[in-house]
């Protein structure tokens, strides 16, 4: 059902999405997950919410310049027909207009982390170790 719905272009159903997620969270013997990607707008969000019945402790964000992040797709040479400057930033817009309305939602709860995505990968990733290194202290 999802791979037919990715084939006609279309979103698959946020609780789709989030059972999938619930379904692995629960067939774990990990207490604490990692989600990437997700939730992608205020919509995800509820559902998530809803059908897990928890809020995220932290939320990171890697804020990228556009000018970054379209120098990056199209250096990644995945052959992808939608990897070109137009398709890019039309997907950048619909990626802020869906995400950044989450991203202000848990920046005023607090639970927001932004992190400085410009750089090398072992840049940014000195960024976000001291977030996780917090919450392993936390949770002892």
């Amino acid at each position: 059902m999802i791979l037919n719905i990715i084939k006609d272009g279309k979103i698959v159903p946020s609780e789709v999405t989030v059972k999938l997620i619930q379904r692995e969270m629960e067939s774990s013997d990990n207490h604490k997950f990692l989600i990437d990607g997700f939730p992608r707008s205020e919509e995800n969000r509820i559902a998530f919410e809803r059908i897990i019945g928890a809020e995220p402790n932290i939320v990171v964000f890697f804020d990228c310049p556009v000018e970054e992040m379209v120098k990056r797709v199209l250096n990644r040479n995945q052959g992808r027909v939608d990897d070109n400057i137009d398709t890019i930033r039309k997907r950048l817009k619909v990626f802020e207009a869906l995400s950044l309305p989450v991203i202000n939602y848990y920046s005023q709860k607090g639970k927001l982390y932004t992190i400085n995505a410009v750089g090398t990968e072992d840049e940014i990733f000195e960024q976000v170790r001291p977030i996780f290194a917090t919450l392993k202290q936390v949770s002892k």
